[in-house]
């Protein structure tokens, strides 16, 4: 799925300039707001294998691949920037923000260059979209869920990152689902990500512990340490 996600932008871009136009001297940088979690390392490893296939078969010249210090906007933005003075062609982003970001997007795109964004996309109209729907995928979980444990039970949601449209669509609709199919599951809180899969299992631990009928939504890497938290407990 990710190498479809990288594969779609990467042809967005070829596909924006003139019909069968060389593209072999086109610069790619990925603007990529966070590294933190088993999710977006594979992810990362993903867009490597295909731009690095890329830049040999001489599909393009360069696709580097950008990752900020933090997870902060104005840091990305700044990160966006200087990618434009850098004299990039075309900017793949996954972004901090759908709309904070929108601004250096503008900027991006007044300056002739095409940016895609995905997973964590933007709202700007002049940038492209490779979507999913994150929404329904939340909803399938709770659907999954509610199969795995019939009679309910109590629910714990971990997070995404703060801020990010995955998170807001993933969160709604296991929220909808919750609404429509587990009325009588307890929702016994929210965890965020942090990273970090040992300190996320210490922290979910003493929620597990001492539950006698739990169930667990995650969404991104960090679901796995909360998954080796809920199996020591000795939880579904």
């Amino acid at each position: 799925m990710k190498k479809l996600f990288v594969l779609g932008a990467l042809a967005a871009m070829l596909a924006s300039g003139t019909a069968l136009a060389d593209t072999s001297g086109k610069k790619i940088a990925f603007s990529n707001n966070y590294a933190g979690n088993s999710w977006r390392q594979a992810m990362l490893d993903s867009y490597g294998i295909v731009t690095k296939k890329a830049v040999a078969d001489k599909v393009v010249g360069a696709a580097d691949i950008f990752t900020t210090a933090d997870k902060e906007v104005p840091t990305q933005a700044a990160q966006v920037q200087n990618l434009i003075l850098q004299g990039y062609d075309a900017i793949v982003i996954n972004a901090a923000s759908p709309d904070a970001l929108n601004g250096a997007i503008k900027q991006a795109c007044d300056a002739g260059i095409t940016v895609v964004s995905f997973d964590g996309t933007v709202t700007e109209p002049c940038a492209y979209r490779v979507v999913v729907d994150f929404k329904d995928m939340g909803k399938q979980e709770v659907e999954q869920m509610a199969k795995f444990q019939p009679k309910g039970g109590n629910l714990l949601e971990i997070r995404g990152l703060a801020g990010t449209s995955i998170d807001d669509a993933i969160h709604a609709g296991i929220l909808e689902g919750v609404a429509a199919l587990i009325d009588d599951a307890d929702d016994v809180g929210q965890r965020r990500q942090d990273g970090r899969h040992r300190l996320l299992r210490r922290r979910l631990v003493p929620v597990a512990g001492h539950r006698t009928d739990d169930l667990e939504l995650g969404m991104g890497g960090d679901g796995y340490g909360a998954a080796q938290a809920f199996a020591a407990a000795g939880k579904p």
